[in-house]
């Protein structure tokens, strides 16, 4: 300022000296003119206009003054200009230019001018995108949000974004306090959450969260990722879920994490998750409640939580989670019939496969409830096959017609014959004697599916000689037969 009024109203404006020159005019009030010479003020407004000819290291010793004087009046204007100008270079550069660091004059009137650093890092394609990542690691966290939000504005590529939040989270981790750790990564969230989700990966996301469980961070930073993470639920691995438990909790992973994470998947599909999503997801819980059944703190109620957290038309089969139940029953062995029977709720019977179903039959560690209503679940099944055996009636009229009605009384027979318990069961009675009804109703079932399939046989062979046969008056004894 004393250059300029003792020198005639002239001094040199550069990038490292305009915005304490222009706070110095506002505070000096140097806004009129004096023997035809333009003041200060309106100088260093000149100055800041040509900013689009500025070097790359004259925005970067701009940028640091801003943030130096980040509270002086006019230090937000000139960021702003200098974030727009520097966003609008690299959106040049990532589009058209082979070489961001090449100096040349294009209509725009844009000059490009880095040092050797920035030039030697752009030796292969990968290295042209991230050359700038080095330069701006002096920026503070609040300085990199009001960035990325003019990156977003100005449309860069949001995987080139997301690569540089990373990269600067894990520098700046390297002398930062635990204060600073928590301030970042709560940046870095918060960026991400307000770029597309569709361009950030969930191994990103999981590999944030990793970051923020030795950290404190805000409530609201930390439900955005775990929705950001839910959004993306249908590509995680079991490797990804398997987060260890915070300190204080004694069951080994933290579960309620993974609820967490399910009920946001869920929310952000209400009417909008594909089938194909949601059955990805489910046999990723089968997987993993198959993972976390054997740790012996694991609280029954938590079991039944993730058993039953997602819809039951997710799965088409329940084997998988059957056999976790199994493994949890005998784990904690020490539960009550009551916790036995909640947790045996998470079951649809219906959906069990008929190994399955006679498996339970014979499991002890299940609740006596539990093996009826899978055997009357396969009995159900076995009833349905018999509807839907091949109907003899066709035949009545025929020569063959006694054959149709000797299979008839024949099948009425066999259904008047095996006969289930699905009737009401005193779950009083003695373990062992209701062992020996289930054994029982067991050797029944097995009959009935050796009956079915003879039924079944006997059946195309009367439907093949009524085809090829009938109109033979030869083939009718034997065929009768």
């Amino acid at each position: 300022m004393l250059r300029f009024c003792y020198n005639n109203g002239t001094t040199d404006l550069t990038p490292s000296n305009l915005l304490l020159s222009r706070c110095a005019a506002e505070f000096m009030e140097m806004k009129e003119s004096v023997a035809g010479v333009s003041n200060l003020l309106e100088q260093t407004e000149k100055s800041l206009q040509e900013i689009n000819f500025w070097t790359w290291s004259g925005l970067l010793i701009a940028l640091k003054q801003c943030q130096n004087l980040s509270l002086a009046a006019n230090s937000s204007i000139m960021l702003e200009k200098c974030f727009d100008t520097l966003v609008g270079r690299l959106v040049l550069a990532s589009e058209t230019s082979p070489c961001p660091s090449t100096c040349s004059t294009d209509s725009s009137g844009i000059r490009f001018s880095c040092d050797s650093k920035s030039t030697e890092s752009i030796k292969t394609n990968s290295a042209r995108l991230t050359w700038w990542f080095e330069d701006l690691l002096f920026l503070s966290p609040l300085l990199v949000a009001m960035l990325v939000k003019s990156m977003v504005f100005h449309k860069l590529d949001h995987v080139v974004i997301s690569r540089f939040l990373l990269y600067y989270q894990k520098a700046k981790f390297s002398n930062a306090a635990t204060d600073e750790k928590c301030k970042i990564i709560e940046m870095v969230i918060d960026m991400h959450y307000n770029m597309d989700h569709n361009y950030v990966s969930c191994k990103t996301l999981f590999g944030i969260l990793r970051v923020t469980l030795s950290l404190n961070i805000s409530k609201c930073s930390r439900k955005k990722l775990e929705n950001m993470i839910g959004s993306h639920l249908d590509q995680a691995t079991l490797d990804n879920l398997l987060v260890p438990s915070p300190h204080g909790i004694s069951y080994l992973y933290d579960v309620n994490l993974v609820l967490r994470l399910l009920k946001a998947f869920l929310r952000r599909g209400t009417g909008v998750v594909a089938p194909v999503q949601m059955r990805k997801v489910a046999t990723l819980v089968d997987v993993y409640i198959a993972e976390i059944a054997p740790d012996p703190y694991l609280k029954a109620s938590k079991f039944l939580a993730i058993a039953t957290v997602l819809p039951d038309s997710a799965r088409d089969s329940y084997d998988e989670l059957y056999h976790a139940v199994n493994m949890y029953l005998e784990v904690h062995d020490h539960l009550s019939q009551e916790e036995r029977v909640k947790i045996c709720c998470g079951l649809n019977y219906e959906k069990l496969s008929s190994q399955a179903c006679l498996h339970l039959s014979q499991n002890s560690k299940f609740p006596s409830k539990s093996a009826v209503q899978a055997l009357i679940s396969k009995q159900s099944k076995l009833n349905n096959l018999l509807r839907t055996t091949p109907s003899t009636t066709p035949f009545n009229n025929s020569p063959c017609g006694s054959s149709g009605t000797a299979q008839r009384g024949k099948k009425d027979k066999i259904s008047e014959q095996v006969v289930l318990y699905d009737g009401n069961i005193d779950l009083s009675v003695d373990n062992e004697k209701l062992r020996v009804h289930l054994q029982g109703m067991q050797c029944r079932v097995t009959e009935l599916e050796k009956i079915c399939l003879k039924m079944q046989s006997q059946m195309a062979k009367i439907t093949k000689s009524k085809v090829s046969g009938c109109s033979n008056a030869r083939s009718l004894p034997k065929l009768c037969s």
